[in-house]
């Protein structure tokens, strides 16, 4: 399973060329001709060891990079692109602002969030700095002023977004503003990482995952720009939107005490699940956003990870986690990986890693979900994301504890 997914990514969804003398990759996600900036980063983030090694691999995900930007730079809140601006979209009829080379305009805080988690990673494995010229700078100032802008505390802001369509969660209430929140300092997300809309538009993974990305785009800035002033202005908004978390974030959860609300309003309204897509609060720890051993981090893992959470599943063929985006009773491969990838008992890692080897029915690749009872009954067989994530998952595990994959 290892040597189909692992190298899944660059086996099928790479598009590499030059593009003004620069390095060009186009990644779409799989059986989507479309490039997600969040699924686009995750699928090349654990090939980043790999390029001390291998030159064409640095150029490749150099390549990853420069596309990034130039997405962010034409549009920051839009999640998915074309590489042929001519393109038509099949939501081109979407009431929102809607530019050539736009596949969907989800406004998710994520999607400029793990781009800059690609760039400092990348940066910090080869000391390259080329990717890094005057756009990007300027691409990281744009989503500094978009972040901004989305913390609403002056209106609504550019954004809106409507679509005709038989699924709620695929458009937003409020006239295309999205339901109502009180502006506190944390930044609003229309839609969640799964590209559903928020049900109380603060959501907090996304806020953690972005105070984590605000640093890191601030230490580039200043060592690569020298601009300390944007830098100073990262790391302020970082301050502000971790300040908000710990005021307003923190529930009580029931039959574990202290935690991590998923989505809040501000107003003391607090919606209480987790879902298998990353950034969720599993994968907080993952991302850097808190530490292993942080006590409200594991009540809120403790909690995510059981019956409790609406979206947790147990079934004849498997548990886990899963989200609204497939339905109920659908346990996502990702949510399996995210829980290995943090877990620190050995037993929970051989569990997820043992389900994981038993849910593929048959195809020896991830898929975006599958059904608690039955492995065969599952969604998108060609799903990249999935399929890289679980190659980083066995890479860490080989590393830590070998002896699991006899």
């Amino acid at each position: 399973m290892f040597g189909n997914c692992f190298p899944n990514t660059l086996d099928t969804t790479v598009d590499f060329g030059t593009l003004d003398g620069r390095p060009d990759t186009y990644v779409i996600t799989g059986d989507i001709d479309a490039m997600w900036l969040r699924d686009s980063s995750a699928q090349v983030w654990p090939y980043l060891p790999l390029m001390k090694k291998d030159p064409e691999l640095q150029q490749l995900i150099a390549g990853v990079i420069n596309r990034q930007t130039r997405c962010i730079l034409l549009d920051p809140y839009a999640n998915a692109f074309y590489k042929d601006p001519n393109k038509i979209s099949p939501w081109k009829t979407d009431q929102t602002e809607m530019k050539p080379g736009v596949h969907e305009h989800k406004w998710e805080i994520d999607s400029l969030c793990y781009p800059i988690r690609l760039a400092h990673g990348y940066w910090l494995a080869t000391g390259d700095a080329k990717p890094f010229d005057a756009a990007w700078r300027d691409a990281v100032l744009l989503v500094l002023k978009t972040f901004r802008e989305q913390q609403r505390k002056n209106g609504h802001g550019p954004y809106y977004f409507q679509r005709h369509t038989d699924t709620p969660s695929d458009t937003l209430t409020g006239n295309g503003y999205g339901n109502r929140a009180k502006p506190v300092g944390l930044i609003f997300s229309m839609f969640r990482p799964s590209d559903d809309a928020t049900l109380y538009p603060l959501l907090v993974p996304s806020n953690f995952f972005a105070t984590v990305s605000l640093r890191q785009a601030a230490t580039m800035l200043e060592q690569i720009h020298h601009d300390k002033d944007s830098a100073t202005q990262c790391r302020a908004l970082a301050d502000e939107v971790e300040s908000a978390l710990v005021q307003h974030a923190v529930v009580s959860l029931p039959a574990v005490g202290q935690g991590y609300a998923y989505e809040i309003d501000g107003y003391g309204n607090a919606n209480f699940m987790d879902d298998a897509n990353v950034p969720d609060l599993i994968s907080l720890s993952y991302l850097g956003a808190v530490k292993q051993e942080d006590g409200l981090y594991q009540n809120t893992r403790r909690w995510s990870l059981s019956l409790r959470n609406r979206y947790y599943f147990r079934g004849r063929a498997a548990e886990g986690l899963g989200g609204p985006h497939s339905g109920n009773n659908m346990i996502w491969p990702l949510g399996l990986i995210i829980q290995g990838l943090t877990a620190t008992d050995k037993n929970e890692i051989r569990h997820c890693l043992d389900t994981l080897q038993h849910t593929h029915a048959g195809t020896g690749f991830m898929h975006e979900s599958f059904n608690k009872d039955d492995a065969s009954n599952y969604t998108r067989p060609w799903f990249a994301w999935a399929n890289t994530m679980f190659g980083e998952f066995i890479l860490k595990v080989f590393a830590e504890h070998s002896k699991l994959l006899s």
